[in-house]
């Protein structure tokens, strides 16, 4: 079996990669001010995100009481409505996507360094819930855009979060078009992270 020469991380990739987690992180790099409030950020990919304000309660009067059978009645018709509207799970959202891409479900599952029968099992049970690492897998094989893995994420239950370095190497690498596997590894391996 031929394998993939993979490319060796770049010394530059590396200082990138640690200014954009400082950036994400909110570490300080410079004494006591925060660099992304000192200046402007260079532009490493998504913007940060704003505190929020303070959540807004509302204080209107309530609806008159009514009878407990009109109450559970309602309760159960809006549930049925929000449970009619489910989305795609992620073995659906997975397969049309080998799909889009032109690929056989070997080549997705092998270039994921995913096993077979574990592939197998998340295509014949539609409400499989992968692990995180499983996902991001599969979205670098597949080569996702950052929206894309994002939504792949969500459809398994998870999310890219800035509180993570790991997911935040995961997400630089998808930010700058690199899909390799070897060399998301290796930057979370010089972070102390775990590995995929």
């Amino acid at each position: 079996m031929l394998f993939k020469k993979h490319k060796k991380i770049s010394a530059e990739t590396l200082i990138d990669l640690k200014k954009y987690m400082d950036i994400c992180l909110g570490v300080t790099l410079a004494g006591d001010e925060c660099a992304a409030c000192a200046e402007e950020p260079v532009s490493y990919g998504a913007p940060l995100m704003q505190p929020s304000a303070a959540p807004v309660y509302d204080k209107s009067p309530k609806p008159e009481k009514r009878g407990k059978k009109a109450a559970v009645f309602q309760a159960a018709q809006s549930l049925d409505d929000a449970l009619g509207q489910i989305d795609e799970s992620f073995a659906d959202m997975l397969l049309r996507k080998i799909d889009e891409k032109g690929m056989t479900d070997a080549q997705c599952y092998k270039r994921a360094q995913i096993d077979r029968k574990l592939f197998s099992k998340i295509r014949s049970q539609s409400g499989y819930r992968p692990s995180k690492q499983t996902a991001i897998s599969f979205a670098l094989a597949l080569e996702l855009s950052i929206d894309e893995t994002r939504d792949m994420l969500m459809k398994a239950g998870y999310a890219l979060s800035h509180s993570s370095k790991a997911d935040i190497i995961v997400e630089y690498f998808i930010m700058h078009g690199i899909y390799d596997k070897f060399q998301i590894n290796e930057a979370l391996y010089e972070f102390d992270q775990p590995l995929l």
